[in-house]
């Protein structure tokens, strides 16, 4: 089955792009669903309507197209415009933040990819490692930076920013993220969703808060930032 790909309007060699677009499309679907070893070339480049020598000149063996297609997943679902600093308030960003993020982890495909890869950490922790470096690891530093920049604003007061990152994404999954690996539910209701995304921001805004504020929690990251010329 061929998938279907939006033309480019960009410079440069539409047909390329394309073929590309459609190998990481095919590659996002089944990885998932067939884990890494269990996905041949062949079959990713039957599912994206290329050649398997196509394949391979965008994408020299299967663990760069793997760690391609983590990459692709969460710049779909989580963009890097999310951590770039904007107008509005820190609460209504981080809520931004939380919900993508969210939308991603909780998501079919990760829920599988996430299983499969427990599955397999005992026999290749190399693939455990390339997930890592490629998904969590990149949003984490995306994440530090943006903290960075709010404390450095004065937004937020926050001394060991990694440890911070690490742990707001730890209170993001909670519960609702266990439940679903577990298999105790196939779905997390839009209620659910939002009331856990604004109970964990607000539980950050209180650790995180400039001291003068921290007597204020309802206000802790409220005021609209200062938006340069």
């Amino acid at each position: 089955m061929t998938l279907a790909v939006a033309k480019s309007c960009g410079p440069g060699r539409p047909k390329d792009l394309e073929k590309r677009a459609a190998i990481l499309a095919a590659a996002k679907r089944l990885f998932p669903l067939s884990g890494f070893e269990g996905t041949s070339m062949d079959t990713i480049a039957a599912e994206a309507g290329v050649s398997k020598l196509t394949v391979y000149s965008h994408f020299t063996d299967k663990e760069t197209l793997f760690v391609a297609a983590i990459r692709a997943r969460c710049a779909d679902q989580v963009p890097d415009e999310l951590f770039h600093v904007a107008g509005g308030t820190v609460a209504v960003q981080l809520e931004a933040i939380a919900r993508a993020f969210l939308g991603l982890i909780t998501s079919p495909e990760a829920i599988s990819l996430h299983r499969v890869l427990t599955a397999s950490g005992g026999t290749t922790p190399k693939l455990g490692q390339l997930f890592w470096e490629a998904g969590p690891l990149r949003m984490r530093q995306s994440f530090e930076e943006f903290l960075r920049k709010e404390v450095e604003a004065g937004q937020l007061e926050i001394t060991d920013i990694t440890r911070a990152a690490s742990q707001f994404f730890a209170l993001l999954k909670g519960e609702l993220h266990a439940r679903l690996l577990c298999g105790c539910t196939q779905s997390i209701s839009a209620q659910d969703i939002d009331e856990h995304v604004r109970a964990t921001v607000d539980l950050f805004l209180r650790a995180c808060a400039p001291r003068t504020c921290a007597s204020e929690p309802a206000t802790a990251g409220a005021h609209v930032r200062a938006v340069p010329d």
